[in-house]
């Protein structure tokens, strides 16, 4: 049994300057723009997070995204493969089920109980997100094309999730043996149950990513302070956001108080239930799977790292934002973590504070700084508000150090 440690981040006041190059971002509503990698964009149905009572379950989609999605463009899953493909590992995805008649996951999925099953279908679109093969026509794969899926009913069978069924589900992802567990559901409120089977995760050295706030967004104009969803506020779980093109989050949707790393999750490209076509979501829960995703990967290409250690590998190699952003290929293909940093007590007074689009905030990228003779005119683009989130205080750390860190 392998001891999770805490890893508590640091953060810069300033974010680094960067350089731009994205697509325009996907809007949202009953249908929406996906952009295709130099094509025309391609108009998708949208995928729910539930289904109210009564409505038909979500079929498959016409559409087709024939090129690359922005977001796995900015990801460079092509450079990643050729280093990991995330064979041998297995990834639970915790949601409304995972269809076993979507086409790019057939013959890699096993469900637990009624979990193949899925009448949402936004657990198979997380599902694909972190694994589907490439299908013929298409530009859109998953992260680790060879890792197995494990589907696990975190909700009901129309989406709704309580402490009790979250909880279960961990669980039994835990139990059938999966070293990565996804978690789509953010509660408002923990519990005994929650807080237990996170720690029985741990005890069996599997990895859980978690949404940091709930799919749903809040209507415009009625923002709700930030506060602490779990089983992401959870010690030893890595809490992740979504950010959209402009590396922006949109108006009006709910802020954790803490988050470990952000990944792309508004407007992003999946698969539906059946079919060979596309739809497109927006929430953490798809950010988490990307980085459920990457994670798999890390686990495939160095099964010597425990899940703590896979997970501060995400999080220190991550392009340098307030909030760190998901660096797949770094990733993978760091030789060594660089070393952690003296841990900190964490000041409970500040929330962590997440760029807008009312703000006007640019998405944060690796700083590029390019010297040399010759060199050309760089275009730099400065985030100009001050970002100054605390670094998670939960992390992974051993108890010995976390005592040392109070005195």
């Amino acid at each position: 049994m392998h001891t999770m440690r805490r890893h508590t981040l640091r953060h810069s006041s300033m974010a680094a300057l960067l350089t731009l190059l994205s697509t325009s971002t996907l809007a949202m509503g009953g249908t929406a723009q996906a952009g295709a990698v130099a094509r025309e964009p391609v108009r998708l149905p949208a995928m729910p997070s539930q289904l109210a009572d009564g409505a038909a379950c979500t079929g498959g989609s016409e559409k087709v995204v024939d090129g690359m999605p922005r977001e796995q463009q900015e990801l460079q899953f092509a450079r990643v493969r050729q280093f990991a493909d995330g064979e041998g590992v297995t990834v639970a995805v915790v949601d409304t089920g995972v269809s076993l008649e979507a086409p790019t996951l057939k013959g890699r999925v096993a469900a637990i109980g009624e979990a193949g099953d899925d009448c949402v279908g936004h657990g198979t679109f997380v599902a694909g997100l972190i694994a589907a093969a490439t299908a013929a026509g298409s530009g859109f794969s998953g992260v680790a094309q060879q890792a197995d899926i494990l589907a696990v009913r975190g909700t009901d069978a129309r989406g709704r999730a309580t402490d009790t069924t979250v909880a279960a589900g961990i669980r039994a992802a835990v139990d059938a043996g999966a070293e990565v567990v996804q978690v789509s559901p953010a509660l408002t409120r923990n519990s005994a149950k929650l807080t237990s089977a996170v720690a029985h995760a741990a005890a069996h050295d599997v990895l859980i990513v978690a949404a940091a706030v709930p799919d749903s967004p809040q209507s415009p104009g009625s923002a709700a302070p930030p506060r602490d969803y779990w089983p992401a506020a959870e010690q030893g779980v890595l809490s992740v956001i979504d950010l959209g093109a402009q590396g922006s989050r949109p108006r009006g949707t709910l802020t954790p108080r803490r988050v470990d790393l952000a990944a792309p999750g508004d407007g992003v490209v999946g698969i539906g239930p059946t079919g060979r076509g596309h739809f497109v979501g927006s929430g953490a829960s798809l950010a988490a799977g990307y980085v459920a995703g990457t994670a798999a990967l890390i686990r495939s290409a160095h099964p010597e790292l425990t899940a703590g250690e896979t997970a501060r590998r995400l999080t220190s190699t991550a392009y340098p934002a307030g909030v760190p952003q998901l660096d797949a290929y770094g990733a993978v293909t760091t030789v060594a973590a660089p070393s952690a940093a003296p841990a900190e007590a964490a000041d409970d007074s500040e929330p962590v504070r997440l760029p807008t689009d009312e703000a006007g905030a640019r998405a944060t990228r690796r700083a590029l700084v390019m010297v040399g003779a010759g060199a050309g005119l760089l275009v730099f683009i400065a985030w100009a508000a001050v970002i100054v989130p605390r670094g998670r205080a939960r992390g992974w750390r051993s108890a010995r150090d976390d005592a040392s860190t109070k005195t």
